[in-house]
């Protein structure tokens, strides 16, 4: 294998998934068919690209590493099922690369930028029926986590409003080549039917919710404050009309507490 690829690049984080059994708990979990369309987001050495190709319908796998994009182009180049894109996840037109058709994503993501992969999926949310995603265990914790714990923090508010967030199982680090220092998790993110609370206005909820994790050791008040959202007398009337005490801290409210607090200070603002 040495002989054919190109040595793992520590630059882009990269860590090859080897274990056959982890692949296939990854692609039961993601409960792929034949008339599923999966993007598959770091390939690599395409482990996992293959038993894709086998169930798929269609398979569009964005590497960003030219070597290994060239290898895995001539490997499934008799594949017509089989797309290969050398792109840059973080700056690839979504668009433009999935058509109008619903995807559902695998990915073993590099750790250096998992979370901005993380937050271009939550923009790109209609795209995706399903994604199960390889994290690092402490990327993964926080994603699940539940109010009032150290993990939970922005990206669980703002991706637990849109999605169903469970964590699959753990996969150690004797799995991978290079073998990483860290555990790492199988996450699945299962689009709602609906928000788990109604928003009215998105953008401001997201403000509210960076906000109020912005200094973690202050006090919600004075962290809404700080922000500058809106004066001090409208953020004081929107969590009493909440019942929301502003002494407590940010990872102490609950997703329909942030959606209910931002919706006041909306309706607040307007006036």
């Amino acid at each position: 294998m040495s002989e054919y690829y190109p040595r793992p690049r520590k630059a882009l984080g990269q860590n090859f998934l080897t274990d056959g059994n982890i692949i296939s708990k990854i692609l039961r979990s993601a409960a792929i068919g034949p008339d599923d369309c999966v993007l598959e987001v770091g390939p690599g050495r395409g482990a996992l690209t293959d038993l894709l190709a086998q169930r798929a319908g269609r398979v569009v796998a964005v590497e960003f590493d030219r070597d290994l994009a060239e290898i895995l182009r001539q490997r499934f180049n008799d594949n017509p099922q089989v797309v290969i894109h050398e792109q840059d996840i973080l700056k690839v037109d979504f668009a433009g690369l999935l058509g109008d058709g619903r995807y559902k994503v695998v990915a073993n993501l590099p750790y250096n930028i998992s979370t901005p992969v993380l937050f271009r999926f939550l923009e790109e949310r209609q795209r995706f029926s399903r994604l199960v995603l390889m994290l690092q265990k402490e990327v993964g914790e926080r994603l699940a986590a539940k109010a009032d714990c150290a993990d939970y923090g922005i990206v669980t508010v703002l991706l637990g409003l849109w999605f169903d967030i469970r964590r699959e199982f753990l996969v150690a680090p004797g799995c991978f080549y290079p073998a990483p220092k860290v555990d790492s998790v199988v996450i699945s993110l299962t689009p709602r039917p609906e928000p788990l609370a109604a928003v009215n206005d998105y953008r401001l909820f997201e403000r509210v919710v960076r906000a109020a994790f912005g200094q973690r050791r202050k006090t919600l008040s004075n962290c809404l404050k700080a922000a500058e959202l809106t004066d001090y007398d409208t953020v004081a009337h929107a969590l009493a009309h909440n019942a929301i005490d502003g002494k407590r801290r940010g990872e102490t409210l609950t997703i329909q507490e942030f959606a209910g607090l931002a919706n006041s200070l909306a309706s607040l603002l307007e006036r």
